[in-house]
């Protein structure tokens, strides 16, 4: 499939890339990478994210070239979404009309695309990006090596995620190799927080519930508030439920704007959250997962809790 993106890139010149809104690290990581991978190969290409760059990866190479708007203007030839199962999660207007190239790796990737590359054995779409550009016979430079990094290193949940394997591990050395500093990188996303998150997670941890290995955890728009925080400052919070000695299967409840709440759902391993996910029009992977369902909290908490409870290492 790599072979026919490729043939699709060649016969075009411009270029828009984007990904999913609320982009996490591989999102930010593989349009900032091949954003630049098209640039080396001649073409012209620009990344439009609806919400921007969060916080804590705005320090990555490139990031001063990416627009943060929900229109994509420009006579693109064609739009790549990477890491993103549809148009509607992209929250852009404008593409629709474009010929589309999807590159994913999510086991609940959907084939949307005019050209669809879904491989749900790499660890990261930073991976596929990787194999874009040597299949390209790009070449890649320091700072295509630390965005391709970043996307791996958060994907995998610092290499903890079950589907880690040898050649996870193959791929961060040839990157590091290439020029990726691993301690730089670490440092950038996991201690850069803003002090309005560490103060959303004391009001999160005060509300954490525990039934055997589940254990779920909530935050309210008024919590927020209070702490001055903002969406992007709830990034990664389910991981301290999951830290719990005896905990298998966490779950994060934040209420939106609209009353609604986003849930991230995450395993470690013994139950594929991707499948719960999936249940309320959501998805990910096997062991980082999420989804949105319609208030109040305690309906939201207890259709979930009921799917989580389910799984047959789940009793």
């Amino acid at each position: 499939m790599v072979t026919e993106v490729l043939k699709q890139i060649e016969r075009r010149e411009r270029f828009v890339l984007t990904s999913h809104a609320r982009p996490d690290g591989d999102a930010v990581g593989s349009v900032l990478a091949c954003s630049q991978i098209l640039r080396e190969m001649g073409k012209q290409a620009e990344v439009v994210l609806s919400d921007g760059v969060p916080r804590i990866y705005q320090q990555l190479p490139f990031t001063e070239t990416v627009i943060q708007s929900t229109i994509v203007n420009g006579e693109y030839e064609a739009a790549i979404i990477l890491e993103c199962d549809s148009i509607q999660r992209t929250r852009l207007d404008g593409l629709d009309q474009k010929f589309l190239i999807s590159i994913d790796h999510h086991l609940s990737g959907r084939p949307f695309a005019h050209v669809n590359w879904i491989d749900p054995t790499a660890c990261a779409t930073g991976e596929l990006v990787h194999r874009l550009a040597r299949e390209a016979g790009v070449r890649i430079s320091p700072d295509v090596a630390t965005c391709l990094y970043t996307a791996v290193l958060t994907d995998t949940g610092s290499f903890m995620f079950e589907g880690t394997n040898e050649r996870t591990f193959a791929l961060a050395r040839e990157l590091v190799m290439a020029g990726a500093n691993p301690a730089a990188c670490a440092r950038n996303i996991y201690f850069s927080h803003s002090t309005s998150k560490m103060r959303l997670l004391g009001a999160a941890l005060s509300q954490l519930h525990r039934e055997g290995p589940l254990a779920w955890i909530w935050v309210t728009r008024e919590q927020m508030d209070r702490a001055g925080a903002i969406d992007e400052d709830c990034e990664g919070l389910v991981n301290y439920a999951l830290a719990i000695y005896g905990v298998e299967v966490a779950a994060f409840f934040r209420e939106l704007a609209d009353g609604r709440y986003r849930v991230s759902l995450r395993s470690k391993g013994q139950l594929n959250v991707a499948s719960v996910a999936e249940r309320f029009g959501g998805g990910g992977h096997a062991c980082a997962s999420g989804c949105s369902l319609e208030g109040p909290l305690s309906v939201a908490v207890a259709r979930v809790l009921a799917q989580l409870r389910l799984g047959s290492s789940v009793q």
